[in-house]
């Protein structure tokens, strides 16, 4: 095996790649979730999109790691590129508001079994909060991309 012959920072974005890999990966588990059919079973609807949510949740938290992390992308972001920190700190805003959606939605779905998730409302935010993660993962990528003329896209 040949020693690699990559630079902290092609590493460094090469795992970021993969984490954006794996946050499309728990989105799309989330999506057929949602979509699926509750009139069988409304319970077992909320159950599979608990776990959905659950998944994407723990990558989501790690996506934070990656990009507000002492060590993560946005510092490294404005160290390399001040002229972008307008755009780490609106992705940062998004941060929060995507967090409370998946709070929110981890409430509903969560209930105890006597109490239904009104399916309807799941939905809803459920898609809103996947529209707002289409979007703010495409910001992210262009602002790699500006930073760093690297294109981290994670699609597989």
């Amino acid at each position: 095996m040949e020693p690699s012959s990559s630079t902290p920072e092609e590493s460094f974005l090469e795992a970021l790649r993969r984490r954006r890999a794996e946050l499309r990966e728990s989105m799309t588990a989330l999506e057929v979730a949602l979509a699926g059919p509750p009139s069988r079973g409304q319970v077992r609807w909320a159950e599979r999109v608990h776990v959905a949510l659950v998944e994407l949740s723990g990558d989501f938290r790690e996506h934070l790691a990656v990009t507000e992390g002492p060590d993560g992308l946005y510092p490294e972001v404005i160290a390399t590129a001040p002229r972008l920190s307008e755009a780490v700190a609106r992705l940062t805003q998004e941060h929060a508001r995507i967090r409370d959606l998946v709070e929110e939605l981890l409430g509903e779905v969560g209930r105890p079994e006597g109490g239904a998730a009104d399916v309807h409302r799941v939905r809803e935010l459920g898609t809103a909060l996947l529209g707002i993660l289409v979007r703010h993962r495409q910001r992210g990528s262009d602002l790699v991309y500006e930073a760093f003329e690297f294109d981290v896209g994670g699609e597989t």
